[in-house]
């Protein structure tokens, strides 16, 4: 199955605690079907010290669910849905519903 929602996609979140922010992709997990997104979904973590690194309160990005983000538009900078197109050539591409627009060159 092709992904909807790739790493490097630019997303905005439609439903939640976070809901008209917009970042990008860092991280796609698609078995839990989950996505971290920078800058957004983020908490505090009490991280303790180690060789490594500084204890003490971290924030972080935690997982987002796919259903929970959409694909910015790059035409209207507004949320599409992805569908897939062929073409001639036979490649799969993915294509923005709103604006019709491919989005993978």
């Amino acid at each position: 199955m092709a992904a909807k929602i790739r790493k490097g996609d630019r997303v905005v979140v439609i439903t939640g605690r976070d809901k008209g922010r917009s970042g990008e992709v860092i991280q796609v997990m698609p078995k839990e079907s989950r996505a971290l997104v920078r800058g957004v979904n983020v908490v505090t973590r009490h991280e303790r010290q180690s060789a490594g690194q500084e204890g003490g309160l971290v924030r972080k990005e935690a997982p987002i669910h796919l259903s929970n983000i959409a694909l910015v538009d790059r035409e209207s900078g507004k949320p599409t849905r992805v569908g897939f197109k062929i073409l001639e050539d036979g490649r799969k591409v993915r294509v923005a519903k709103r604006s019709g627009e491919t989005i993978d060159g």
